[in-house]
Order: C-alpha cells, then structure tokens, then sequence
C-alpha cells in the first residue's frame, strides 16, 4: 500500500522511554564538582532537580515506564504522524524514500512538550510548586508553560533578550498558558544584573538565561529548575519519538539508512535517534543506518568545538559536563534558529560523535532557510529555522541518492513547525539574512580562557 500520512493509534502509544546509558560504547564520562574535582554527589543535582528526575539521570536501567497521568496527557496530540515527503521526492528526482516524524502537531508547536510534561508532572509529584528554565526561540518555554499550566505548577522563564524581541507571539502562548516571561540578561538576578552593568545591550544567551534561571530556583522555596535539552532525563523523555517511528516504518515494512535531525542541546535528534542506535547494537537493526546531527555555522559545536569538560551554563553556576563545547562565555551571533544557539551539547551525543557513531554537518542560515522554503512549497508545512537545518541535510543525502541511483530510505526529525518565525522567513525573503561563520580564532580564544580558569581540566580530558 502507498502510504502518504503513517498513523498510529494512541492504544499502540510506547509504554516505556528508552535509556541509552547501558547500550554507549563506553561509560558516560561523570559530572565534576569544580571546587571538589570530584564526580558530583546526587544531593547537589537535587538542589536544582526533581529527585526522580536525577534518579533517571544516573539509571542504568535500559527501560523507565511512562506514568499513566504522562500518557493520558500525550494522548492530546501523540502518538504524531509519521509522512512520507512524495512531492519533496518527485521535485528533487530521487530514488530516495524520506519520511519526517511531525512533531510540530502538539499544542506548542515542536517535540519539547515530551519532556516538559514529564517534568512537571514529576516535580509536582514531589510538591514542587514553581519551576524556572530557561529559553532561546521560544518552543521549550512554551512548552514547559503547557506542562506547567497541566500540573497546576507556577512557571517563571528567562527568554534570551534577541528572541524575545524577534518572537514575541512565543512569549504571547506563554504568557497564556500562565508562564511569567522575562528577558535575559534581566535585572533580576544578581548575574543578570552584572551582566548589564558591563553590557547593557547585551542580547543574550542561553547560557545566559540558564545562569539566572538556577539562581532564582537556588534562592527560592519550593522552586526547582527544568532544562529542556543536554540532560540524560530529557533525552530519555523524547525517545517517544523514535520508538513511533519504528512502529510507524513497519507499517509500510521500511528502514532508514539515514536517521537525521537538527541540533541545538541534542534532544529532538537524540530522541529520534536513540530507539535505532539500539536496534543496531542490540542486532535487531534491518540494515546499517547512518546517523546524522545537523547544527550552524555561527554556533558550531559538534564540527569544531572541543571535546573537553565545561560549564553548561555562563556564571559557572552548573556542574562541570565532558563535551564538545565552544566555551561556556560564547556569545553567538543573532541566527534566527535561537534553539540551536548553545554553547555545548548533549554528553551522550558528544560521545557519540567522538566515537565516530554520530556524523555532524553544519550549514549556515541562508542555505538553511533556503532548503525549508522549497520544503515549504514541495510539502505545504512551515519548518521551524532549527528543523530546516535537518531538512538542508535531507535535501542534500536526496540529490546524492539521485546521482548515484539509490533507493536509500532518509527518516528525519521535523521538531517543529515556523508559524512564530515569520519575522525570520520575512527577512530571507527580502535577502536581508547572513550567513554568520563563527571563527576558529574565536573558538580558541573562549577555550583559552575555560583552561586558564581550569588548568586541571587537560588532566580530566585524558
């Protein structure tokens, strides 16, 4: 049968998430308390955490159920269509099959709600009343705000300054869903404060936010902070997506050769990704399957960061984390993908990459948006900027697929859908994007600085 639009009935919606702890190639390198060199103690995470949440973080357990109270929530827009991208095929001319997983069909709009309900639904449990996080582009924040406004949790986000500004229709669902919305660098927090005394145009960043979202969660009762990508638990909770996805392709009895997403922290492409890397090293995989991460040229992480431990956060607030990273004082150019606008990425991604098992590509933004408009008028969706990054991939392996006369079968992550990034869109229509390179001469400078703060490190990375 010719399927175009793969559904999947909510009674046939995964059970259980999927941890890929006890299936890396080797142990995760530990998190590092900078003032004791030690591996972090669970009574530290917990300060910011939910207790089951750090519980997830560190399990070595292969499956962790979903509660009943998560999926009666997911229920409202999964299990997500799986869709064949026939009209993109048939304009490019490839042999090549492509299929993209919708995550753009929840309330928010992206695959960020996976977690942020799981969060909230967590942390509440625990009593936790309010939870602070950070966001860049907008779709995490919205995203936690839903979950929040579900579990009857208060919800306080830092928005990086340069999105605030360019979406403000994503601060409008926040605000809505209840969510309290401030600008970051903002004057309230200590390190927001500092921040404006020596730059008071600063536009921000994620790292930034995330520093003044944990010293509000630190400084207040009952207040506990939520990450939205980079953490184990958070990439564990959007496994959902790949574990559909397999369900989905053996409906029309396919398999990808490429498995691709974009990547900002490592969450939409970790969560498509990690059900398949276990069907390969469990045996089960159909076929060998190529895995491939896609991010910016002005925020290059994974192509040319460096492997080595670092802050995730700006004010050095978070624990030490083994990365590819750019420093965690990189102040990225003002791209309109501001969820891919980080500084490091996922520790089990990095590894992953480092073990050569991860391809990372980069591209810049107006080649990225180049690819999402004709994906836009092949297949009449609206990519988010940070999904086109995947889509520019996906366009390109196709081409090559038609060269070569192969019939390979490319499964991709649509993480998002564009509706709030008009202003973006509007911009690359009348040429006024660029196409920001972030400098090796840059790279090495902020990693200069991360080492002179930590001579120790070089020891760590051995």
């Amino acid at each position: 049968m010719d399927y175009r639009v793969i559904p999947l009935s909510v009674k046939d919606m995964p059970k259980y998430w999927y941890n890929i702890q006890p299936d890396l190639p080797k142990p995760l390198p530990p998190p590092i308390d900078p003032l004791t060199r030690e591996p972090v103690k669970l009574e530290k995470l917990e300060a910011l955490f939910a207790k089951e949440l750090v519980r997830q973080e560190v399990s070595l357990d292969r499956w962790i159920s979903i509660p009943e109270e998560v999926r009666e929530v997911y229920s409202l827009w999964r299990p997500t269509p799986l869709i064949r991208a026939s009209r993109l095929e048939r304009y490019l001319k490839t042999p090549a099959k492509i299929f993209y997983k919708h995550e753009g069909v929840s309330p928010p709009g992206s695959h960020k709600p996976n977690t942020a309900v799981a969060q909230a639904y967590f942390n509440m449990k625990e009593g936790i009343e309010r939870l602070t996080t950070e966001t860049g582009a907008g779709q995490w924040g919205s995203a936690l705000a839903f979950g929040c406004m579900l579990f009857n949790v208060k919800c306080t986000i830092y928005m990086v300054k340069v999105s605030y500004n360019q979406k403000p229709y994503r601060r409008t669902l926040m605000r809505i869903w209840g969510a309290e919305v401030i600008p970051s660098p903002s004057s309230r927090t200590g390190f927001g404060r500092k921040i404006l005394k020596e730059d008071p145009n600063n536009p921000g960043s994620l790292g930034i936010a995330i520093s003044e979202a944990i010293e509000d969660a630190l400084n207040t009762d009952k207040t506990k902070y939520s990450l939205g990508s980079v953490l184990n638990h958070v990439l564990i909770h959007q496994t959902i997506i790949g574990l559909e996805a397999k369900e989905q392709l053996k409906i029309v009895d396919e398999y990808p050769d490429y498995v691709i997403g974009c990547v900002g922290g490592g969450s939409n492409f970790s969560g498509i990704m990690w059900p398949f890397y276990y069907d390969v090293v469990s045996g089960k995989a159909e076929k060998d399957v190529e895995f491939i991460a896609v991010e910016p040229t002005a925020c290059p992480t994974l192509t040319k960061g460096v492997y080595t431990y670092d802050h995730g956060d700006t004010a050095r607030l978070t624990p030490l984390l083994k990365m590819y990273t750019l420093g965690h004082n990189f102040m990225p150019p003002p791209i309109h993908a501001g969820g891919l606008r980080y500084h490091g990425d996922a520790p089990t991604l990095c590894l992953l990459v480092k073990e050569g098992i991860v391809k990372p590509l980069a591209y810049n933004q107006v080649e990225v948006f180049e690819a999402a408009t004709l994906f836009a008028k092949c297949e009449g969706i609206l990519p988010a900027p940070e999904t086109a990054h995947a889509i520019k991939a996906v366009i390109d392996i196709a081409l090559e697929c038609k060269k070569k006369n192969e019939e390979k079968v490319i499964l991709f992550n649509m993480s998002g859908h564009g509706y709030f990034d008009m202003s973006a869109y509007e911009s690359f229509l009348n040429g006024e994007l660029k196409p920001y390179e972030y400098s090796d001469e840059d790279i090495k400078k902020s990693i200069s600085i991360l080492y002179d703060l930590y001579p120790w490190i070089k020891q760590l990375n051995h």
